[in-house]
């Protein structure tokens, strides 16, 4: 019998064991990017636990509803004290087009991002845009259940008519109003209370409503999309740490606000990707793209394997020393699984049962890669190491069935390493080309340095 599911609930600071709300099957929205710039790695990580999260569901046997939403309006350049622009009409007027082709072109982009790291496409990617009535009707419905008021052609959610706001992120209202900044909004009552609806004129996206022009705040958008594609009740909600406040805590005054009732069950958070101890982001500037990487050398499924070394809910520090290691360990792996498949068979013994057991244990990812790094090392029948490596890879989702390469051909980013070592050598820092070698020689690549340069030549596999 499969161990019971266990995942941390963000809302009572515990693990508790997962129960759908539907025998065998889950539901689960997922906080999806604000399309207004490329997403980076430190973006990406959230949307691989999640990933992890739907792939060890599925593994469980669940059927598994994924939405994940795309915000094309609405976010605002300082969400934590409700003002300043819109980002998407930041991002238009610098790049000198609509916000339509901003959201069209960054939503391509993410989606392929996605991709390349093995990201499982969600079952439905609404867009903010698709729903601004339904949106409006919540406003509506906020206002009608005295949990909003209008000021000035703007709708703001007073909290102090949900007892529970704070509940989420562990915030009092004396803590909150502690760190306000700046001059108090005179249309609110409290500089705590958070738009739901903004006045707009001809210069923005805007779109008619009962308080006038305008469009709508972020917030108030996940909370139409979830309860319009999943229901008023549903499983999981995921998304970033850096979510938790105030936008989820937003969202649940607004969900419950409207029905009465709790609406999802279990909030899970992924936490940050941090770059030299600070936290990667776009306003820092000390970002990667996963296209960067790749055209570095790396292979974008490196990063995953990376990012499977840390439990989701710990900070990773990324470093290119550690993202070069991962791909090396990753190019050895599938090469070793090339070399089994056709091998005999045997018991495994309780490997399957631990994987499982890792996995059920609130996405024990570290643990289920050292039950692999066990197995690789164990004297278990090759054709069932690869079987089972095959198995655990619908979790892991590391492409292991690849194999290594062809006889004669460069591993993945091998050449930036012969590169960088011809740069050394020319430079007679011999310590570097040493260093390099021996890297080179880790992925399978024999390097002979003669008069007239660098040879190299691919070990064969044995």
């Amino acid at each position: 019998m499969a161990p019971p599911i266990r995942l941390y609930n963000t809302l009572g600071r515990s693990k508790q064991e997962f129960k759908p709300l539907q025998p065998g099957q889950v539901s689960i929205y997922t906080c999806g990017p604000t399309v207004y710039r490329y997403a980076h790695v430190g973006n990406l990580r959230t949307y691989l636990f999640a990933d992890l999260l739907v792939r060890t569901l599925d593994y469980n046997g669940y059927q598994v509803r994924q939405v994940k939403n795309i915000t094309d309006v609405g976010h605002l350049t300082d969400d934590t004290f409700d003002r300043g622009e819109d980002k998407m009409l930041v991002s238009a007027r610098l790049e000198k087009k609509s916000p339509a082709e901003i959201a069209a072109h960054y939503t391509h982009a993410f989606l392929d991002d996605e991709a390349r790291l093995g990201i499982r496409r969600a079952d439905a990617f609404p867009r903010a845009t698709e729903y601004v009535p339904r949106m409006v009707e919540l406003v509506a419905l906020l206002l009608e259940k005295g949990h909003a008021y209008e000021s000035g052609g703007n709708v703001y959610y007073d909290i102090s008519s949900f007892p529970d706001y704070g509940r989420l992120s562990r915030n009092t209202t004396a803590k909150l109003l502690a760190g306000t900044k700046g001059e108090p909004d005179h249309r609110k009552r409290s500089p705590l209370d958070f738009s739901l609806w903004k006045r707009g004129d001809k210069r923005l996206q805007v779109w008619d409503s009962p308080w006038g022009p305008g469009f709508p705040g972020w917030h108030i958008e996940c909370s139409a999309m979830s309860m319009a594609l999943l229901g008023e009740r549903f499983d999981i909600h995921t998304g970033g740490a850096d979510n938790v406040f105030p936008h989820h805590e937003a969202e649940i005054a607004q969900s419950e606000g409207v029905t009465g009732h709790r609406v999802v069950n279990h909030w899970v958070h992924g936490q940050l990707l941090f770059l030299s101890g600070t936290r990667m982001a776009k306003s820092a500037g000390n970002f990667f793209r996963i296209t960067e990487l790749e055209e570095q050398g790396h292979d974008p499924l490196a990063f995953r394997y990376l990012a499977l070394q840390a439990k989701y809910r710990a900070p990773l520090n990324f470093s290119p020393d550690g993202l070069a290691g991962a791909g090396r360990a990753l190019v050895q792996l599938r090469e070793r699984v090339a070399d089994w498949r056709s091998g005999p068979e045997g018991p495994t013994g309780d490997f399957g049962d631990r994987f499982l057991a890792a996995i059920n244990d609130d996405l024990d990812l570290p643990a289920a890669m050292a039950l692999v790094s066990e197995l690789v090392r164990s004297d278990r029948a090759p054709g069932s190491k690869a079987a089972l490596l095959l198995d655990w890879d619908r979790v892991l989702g590391l492409d292991l069935a690849r194999g290594g390469p062809e006889p004669g051909e460069l591993p993945i980013g091998a050449d930036n390493l012969l590169t960088q070592r011809q740069k050394a050598r020319a430079a007679k820092d011999y310590a570097t080309a040493d260093r390099l070698r021996a890297e080179l020689a880790s992925l399978g690549v024999q390097v002979t340095d003669t008069s007239e340069g660098q040879t190299w030549r691919t070990a064969p596999r044995g």
